[in-house]
């Protein structure tokens, strides 16, 4: 139908108020599940060091009655460190912008700070779990956090053509041929850290291109059945192995050609600076800052954990 001569419209009419919602919708994911698991402490140096060691291998120990003991060989613990890693963001807001009346907020730069922190907290989880090594800082070069794949080594499973990363000596895990994720290989993986002294309740971190494969694992997988909601999960959310129960994890910043089996209590993010918003220095009609802090990641004894490495993403 037409509309009726000269009826009066909002899309002529001057004057009408907008509607605009009093909050703000973020879709971005803000979890970092590996982040917020494991343990939190204080650095003190730019490089954190510790120690690991291992007991000798049991045998079947016996001597003749009067032996005289001879001194065995001491071994030395191991000296492991880590670098700290400096993460920040900035940004800038004009005088106006922070004074007029806005939606969803009522302050723009309390709200680009929260946002920022948010952010920062995600850039640390993506770091904390890339294969990096320990970077010292020197002029021209920013200091770098060695990541998780640059500390699991030993209970791996890897392609034709990897090579496990070594820690004490700071050199990066070699990339192998790819190939497809399967309950074989898990099972591999978590018999090298059972045989090695891993515990038997790991938390089992899965991108989301193996999470299909490991959904369709079969031998002793326990779909969780939710009272509460009354409805049976389409995934699996524990893992009972032949050598443990996992706790499965979806992670979203991990490389999508690994699987991790993580003892979250081996693991801590040690600060030397919390986050912190500093206002810089005023040049003009604005409010700029800089939220930064510095961290490094550290990894009581890489055996503790295992990993499945070199899988296809496609």
């Amino acid at each position: 139908m037409a509309k009726l001569a000269n009826t009066f419209t909002t899309y002529d009419a001057v004057g009408n108020r907008e509607s605009l919602a009093d909050k703000i919708y973020r879709i971005s994911p803000e979890e970092t599940p590996f982040v917020s698991a494991i343990g939190k402490g204080k650095a003190k140096a730019v490089f954190e060091e510790w120690q690991t060691d291992d007991l000798a291998a049991p045998s079947n120990n016996k001597v003749v009655q009067g032996n005289e003991a001879s001194p065995a060989a001491v071994t030395p613990t191991v000296r492991m460190g880590n670098r700290t890693q400096i993460s920040e963001k900035t940004y800038a807001v004009t005088g106006t912008q922070e004074a007029v009346d806005k939606a969803g907020r009522k302050s723009e730069v309390s709200y680009q700070d929260v946002k920022k922190m948010v952010e920062l907290k995600r850039d640390i989880e993506f770091a904390a779990l890339q294969n990096s090594t320990a970077i010292a800082a020197a002029d021209g070069t920013a200091p770098q956090s060695r990541g998780v794949l640059g500390f699991i080594h030993t209970n791996t499973s890897i392609g034709a053509t990897g090579d496990d990363p070594d820690p004490v000596a700071n050199t990066a895990q070699t990339d192998g041929t790819q190939r497809a994720f399967t309950e074989t290989l898990l099972n591999e993986a978590a018999t090298k850290g059972w045989n090695n002294g891993a515990k038997a309740n790991l938390s089992l971190y899965v991108p989301s291109s193996q999470r299909a494969a490991f959904s369709g694992f079969d031998a002793n997988a326990t779909k969780n059945y939710l009272i509460k909601d009354k409805e049976l999960t389409a995934t699996i959310d524990v893992y009972q192995g032949d050598f443990g129960t996992y706790k499965v994890v979806n992670s979203r910043y991990q490389r999508q050609r690994e699987v991790f089996g993580i003892d979250p209590s081996g693991w801590s993010i040690l600060t030397l600076r919390p986050f912190k918003p500093i206002e810089l220095a005023k040049t003009g009609d604005n409010v700029k800052k800089l939220v930064n802090t510095e961290w490094t990641l550290k990894c009581d004894n890489p055996l503790m954990n295992f990993a499945i490495r070199d899988l296809t993403t496609s």
